[in-house]
C-alpha cells in the first residue's frame, strides 16, 4: 500500500435495521469480498475499515442487500482506537454509544418511509393542532388541584 493509500483509510459504520438481512449476512458479504479491509461485528451491524475505494465498494454491496433498511455513516475512529476503546478508558459505554442507540431506534420508521416513497404511496394529511384556549387550560389546572 502506498503512502497516499494509507492516508486515505476510512471507517464506516454499517447499521442493519432489516427484517430480511441479519448483521451476520452483512459481515459474510464483506468477508466474501476478499479485500484487505478490517471488519468488526457489533450489536448494530459492522464497522469496516480500509482504503476508501475498497470500503465504499464493499459497503455498497452490503447496502444493496436491503437498501432501505441498511444505513451507513462514516466513523472518525478505526475499531480498537484507544480514544474510543472501553478497555483503555476503564469501561462504560463508548462515547457516541447513546447517540447511536437513539439513531437506531428511528431507523425502522425511516426504512418504512423509504419503502412507501418507492411504492409512491401518497403522504397522509395530518391535521393542524389547535391551540389550547386559556379557559380550557384553566379548567384542566382547576380539575387537577
Amino acid at each position: 500500500m502506498s503512502d497516499r493509500e494509507e492516508d486515505d483509510v476510512i471507517t464506516k459504520l454499517v447499521v442493519i435495521s432489516s427484517d430480511s438481512v441479519l448483521p451476520i449476512d452483512a459481515a459474510m458479504k464483506i468477508y466474501e469480498s476478499e479485500t484487505s479491509i478490517v471488519i468488526k461485528e457489533t450489536c448494530f451491524g459492522t464497522m469496516v475499515t480500509g482504503p476508501r475505494e475498497a470500503v465504499n465498494r464493499v459497503v455498497k454491496e452490503v447496502v444493496d442487500l436491503d437498501r432501505n433498511h441498511i444505513f451507513v455513516k462514516e466513523r472518525g475512529f478505526p475499531p480498537g482506537d484507544e480514544r474510543r476503546c472501553r478497555a483503555s478508558r476503564g469501561g462504560g459505554p463508548r462515547p457516541g454509544f447513546h447517540y447511536l442507540r437513539e439513531e437506531v431506534q428511528m431507523l425502522p420508521t425511516i426504512g418504512k418511509a423509504l419503502d412507501d416513497y418507492e411504492k409512491k404511496i401518497p403522504l397522509k394529511e395530518t391535521g393542524k393542532k389547535k391551540k389550547l384556549e386559556v379557559k380550557q387550560l384553566e379548567d384542566i389546572i382547576e380539575s387537577a388541584l
